[in-house]
């Protein structure tokens, strides 16, 4: 079959977020796979002390994703996989991600030294303006003796951090509300 012949829906593959139960990610990962589905497990390395040692381990970025990239009538391949729960959005239609989304998260994992951190909503915009992560924007976060900034994704409602020089860094102005009601002095 051509490319010109599958459905316009087939032609195009998104983005999409596979919710999957605790601690199973890996697992979920390598049944995609089996399954010849592309996907994308973004981890970062976690320093832990135990009894008796100090462990890095690699540690999904994202805990209870899995990102998946199909047309939606292959669908069922990745929601039948053990250990799945669903794909997030509505009942009827799954929440897609963009391309850029996936861009910003493969560039702070491999560039960035991304690590989890709490999805948030007030704090400075801020855009990196050189380096391999030029475009990038997100909320600046001071920590300890170095610059990190959160980049937000909307479309799961999680975040990341990513380290980065200050001199690397630009304020986005705040855009003034389009429409501001004053209330009348009669």
């Amino acid at each position: 079959m051509l490319q010109s012949e599958l459905p316009i829906c087939c032609q195009d593959p998104n983005w999409y977020v596979l919710f999957v139960r605790s601690n199973q990610e890996r697992q979920v990962a390598r049944h995609l796979q089996s399954r010849n589905l592309e996907h994308y497990l973004p981890c970062y390395c976690s320093v832990r002390d135990w009894k008796d040692r100090r462990v890095t381990l690699e540690m999904p970025l994202f805990p209870g994703y899995v990102f998946v990239r199909l047309c939606l009538p292959e669908k069922v391949k990745a929601i039948t996989v053990p250990n799945v729960v669903g794909l997030l959005g509505t009942r009827d239609t799954p929440s897609s991600i963009s391309n850029e989304e996936i861009h910003r998260i493969r560039m702070g994992v491999e560039y960035g030294n991304a690590e989890p951190c709490a999805y948030l909503k007030q704090g400075d915009r801020v855009r990196i303006t050189s380096g391999v992560m030029a475009g990038l924007e997100g909320m600046l976060v001071r920590r300890q003796n170095g610059m990190r900034m959160v980049i937000a994704l909307d479309s799961i409602g999680r975040a990341f951090r990513v380290e980065v020089d200050a001199s690397c860094l630009r304020p986005i102005p705040v855009r003034a509300p389009q429409h501001v009601w004053q209330r009348s002095s009669s």
